[in-house]
Parts: structure tokens; C-alpha cells; sequence
């Protein structure tokens, strides 16, 4: 077994990940601008095209981003049109329910609860 061979693959894998990453906040963006235009099949297109490269290079989509699409159907997500925005006070979190597969998502929102108190006083 030669050492010298493990080396470069991790040099390579690291640069791939990087482009990798690059290249899915590039299509998440282009899937912003084309859902905003109206075309919403070509933005789930994008955040399709997005994923299948997130698994095949094995690189996590940032949360921030992760986000803009449904968990579920994968379908970009677009308040008032594919999606609808709730806040559930009692809970603390936000619910944003997918219009195409009907399913709900619960992000917190304690951090900015918190933000708002220390502003505050």
C-alpha cells in the first residue's frame, strides 16, 4: 500500500467539495430568481439539479438554504404561492406548510426572541 496515493485523493475531494458547495448556492440563487419571475417548475428543477449534486459529492446543504425548499417533495417554497408562513407563538416556531405535498415544517425561532429581549433592555 503506498502512502503517497491517500494524499491526493483528500486533495482532490476537498477542492470537489468546495466546487460542490459553490455550485449549490449558485443554482439555489438561480432557483430564487426564476420562482420570483413565476416559474416554479424551473426553480424545483434547480433545487432538484441542487440536491443531486449535495449527495453525489456528499456536501451539506447550509440551513439557510435548505429552508427554501420542502423536505418532503423537494419542491421550491414560495410564500403565498407553494407555500404558506405561520407563526406559532405558543410553541415558539415558525410553520411553513408545502402546498404540493401538504406537509408541515417547524423551524425554531427562539434565537430571535431572545435577540429582541436583550435590544430591549
Amino acid at each position: 500500500m503506498r502512502k503517497g496515493k491517500g494524499k491526493r485523493k483528500r486533495k482532490w475531494k476537498v477542492g470537489r467539495e468546495k466546487i460542490a458547495s459553490e455550485r449549490i448556492e449558485i443554482l439555489l440563487n438561480l432557483a430564487d430568481k426564476s420562482a420570483l419571475k413565476g416559474n416554479i417548475e424551473e426553480a424545483n428543477n434547480y433545487v432538484k439539479k441542487a440536491r443531486d449534486i449535495g449527495m453525489k459529492c456528499k456536501v451539506k446543504i447550509p440551513s439557510s438554504l435548505k429552508r427554501k425548499f420542502c423536505k418532503f417533495c423537494y419542491s421550491y417554497l414560495l410564500p403565498g404561492k407553494t407555500s404558506k408562513v405561520r407563526i406559532n407563538s405558543k410553541n415558539k416556531r415558525v410553520v411553513i406548510k408545502c402546498l404540493s405535498c401538504g406537509r408541515e415544517m417547524y423551524f425554531p425561532y427562539i434565537r430571535e426572541i431572545k435577540k429582541k429581549r436583550k435590544e430591549c433592555h
